[in-house]
């Protein structure tokens, strides 16, 4: 299939970037063009992703607007605080681009959220690529928004787990949302590539360890801003996260109430309907419980529901990659819907196992 599209990625000597330029790989539309780094510019890319054959002599360049404009796609896979300051030099260069936030930057529509979760100026919100957030009041969700679109934040990999899980519950009401406990077991990729003592294979094999417990996550203001998206008009949420010797995977458990009279039958009928035509959320059948291992490799996130009447709360649990649904694939699904693309191109269902 002829090529249309031109791709840049900023970042791509992480692990983000590296998953981005494995999908685009595949991607029928796209012809990847400059790959840029940080410290890592004037190295090879196989130095850093050596399972991307196709692109091991590229070189990785310094990350800049003039090298990254000109493109049709520019994927910003960077750290927190970096998007901001290189996607106004993009605009300062005059590129037309398609921008691809991976980062946090742009994600908060709460200037006030963002001053307490991350510090320092917000650099402004731009649409959330989630296409399947639910959009309280509307018979739509947030893909309406995205086809067209020049600039996107993509979702943070543990916000799109939670919001997965639970939003059904919250747009149907049979659940409440001021009283949400969410847990969640998160592979190491997803504290990024950075070399830190507590991240060391010595340090993690065969340890679980919390981190960011009593509300200090950095998500737990955009899940939050999910679920009020969804109908929630009060959303107070207990996040904890875990860190598992995994190297790739989220599994988020959600909890929550039981709303009214709902019954176990409304809430399974209200995640059955969400989700009926989704192609990249898969309520699996009563009793089925998600796993990371469902899910590694694939844009898929596994979910199932149930209700422990005996608590009268609703389980919710929620299994992606995160680097897939949780960050790449993300990020390459609203590419395609902006681009005018199937929004499925490019992007498997199916996982890799064992």
């Amino acid at each position: 299939m002829q090529v249309t599209f031109s791709a840049a990625v900023a970042g791509a000597s992480g692990y983000a970037g590296g998953e981005v330029l494995r999908l685009l790989l595949g991607h029928p539309e796209v012809e990847i063009g400059a790959l840029t780094a940080h410290a890592s510019a004037g190295q090879p890319l196989s130095a850093h992703h050596p399972h991307l054959l196709p692109l091991a002599d590229r070189v990785l360049q310094p990350t800049a607007a003039e090298v990254l404009a000109g493109h049709d796609v520019v994927v910003l896979a960077l750290p927190h605080g970096a998007s901001g300051e290189l996607a106004a030099a993009l605009d300062a260069a005059g590129s037309t681009a398609l921008v691809l936030d991976c980062g946090a930057d742009h994600r908060l529509t709460d200037p006030a959220a963002w001053a307490q979760f991350y510090g320092g100026e917000h650099a402004g919100a731009w649409p959330y690529g989630l296409p399947e957030l639910v959009r309280a009041g509307t018979a739509g969700r947030q893909r309406a928004e995205l086809r067209g679109a020049r600039r996107v934040a993509v979702p943070g990999c543990n916000v799109t787990a939670v919001t997965l899980a639970l939003q059904p519950g919250v747009a149907a009401g049979v659940v409440d949302p001021a009283d949400v406990v969410a847990v969640l077991a998160v592979g190491y990729s997803g504290a990024g590539r950075a070399a830190k003592a507590h991240l060391l294979a010595a340090e993690g094999i065969g340890a679980l360890a919390p981190y960011a417990v009593g509300g200090g996550h950095r998500h737990v203001p955009e899940i939050e801003q999910n679920l009020r998206a969804a109908g929630a008009a009060d959303v107070r949420m207990s996040f904890t996260p875990v860190l598992a010797p995994v190297a790739r995977g989220i599994l988020a458990t959600v909890t929550a109430p039981l709303a009214g009279a709902a019954t176990p039958a409304d809430v399974r009928a209200a995640w059955a309907e969400h989700y009926a035509d989704e192609p990249f959320v898969h309520l699996l059948p009563a009793g089925t419980w998600p796993t990371t291992a469902m899910v590694t490799g694939a844009n898929t996130a596994a979910v199932q529901v149930t209700v422990d009447e005996r608590a009268g709360r609703v389980v919710a649990v929620c299994a992606l990659d995160n680097l897939g649904k949780g960050t790449a694939g993300a990020a390459v699904q609203a590419m395609n819907l902006a681009l005018g693309l199937p929004e499925t191109t490019g992007l498997t269902t199916a996982g890799v196992a064992p």
